[in-house]
């Protein structure tokens, strides 16, 4: 009995040994997973926002993203939406979005995702500073090994701050 197991220990060892140091000499930082690179790519989105970099912005979009704003209106495609915020940039040239996701799902087999989470604006109206929040659901796309959304959703729950927050602008 005990050189069956001696027998099986030289055998493992000789069968490991090798592919362990052949994985260890080629060794590389394994690609990030998709949960990863949505989080990453949402940072990314977020950055641009600070800049107010529009083309970084839309960067993340495929070109017919459908996006719902917190004020119900909607847009289709990179143009349309890229033109909103630029317009808004200019229009509010202190305004910053930050989108925090909760939870990303992926279903690899579609590549296709979700993204829920929580978001904030803020921006100063002529009678003072608004702050709005609430939450979004995104649609991600995997497109030739690159995540892009397809669409996104805000929800408002609280704004405050400002008399914009006093009626559906």
């Amino acid at each position: 009995m005990r050189t069956g197991h001696v027998y099986w220990a030289a055998l493992m060892t000789a069968l490991l040994v090798p592919m362990v140091v052949a994985m260890a000499a080629g060794a590389q930082s394994p690609p990030p997973s998709d949960d990863a690179a949505i989080r990453a790519a949402r940072a990314q989105s977020n950055q641009s926002i600070a800049a107010h970099d529009v083309a970084g912005i839309a960067r993340h979009w495929l070109p017919d993203v459908h996006i719902v704003t917190s004020t119900s209106t909607q847009g289709s495609g990179t143009d349309v939406n890229g033109q909103r915020m630029a317009d808004q940039f200019a229009r509010r040239p202190d305004t910053i979005y930050v989108r925090t996701p909760s939870v990303v799902e992926v279903f690899a087999a579609w590549n296709v995702a979700s993204e829920r989470g929580e978001w904030t604006g803020r921006w100063t109206e002529p009678d003072g500073m608004v702050h709005v929040r609430g939450t979004y659901l995104a649609q991600w796309r995997k497109v030739n090994g690159t995540w892009l959304i397809q669409a996104e959703v805000f929800v408002p729950t609280v704004c405050t701050g400002s008399t914009y927050c006093a009626v559906h602008p």
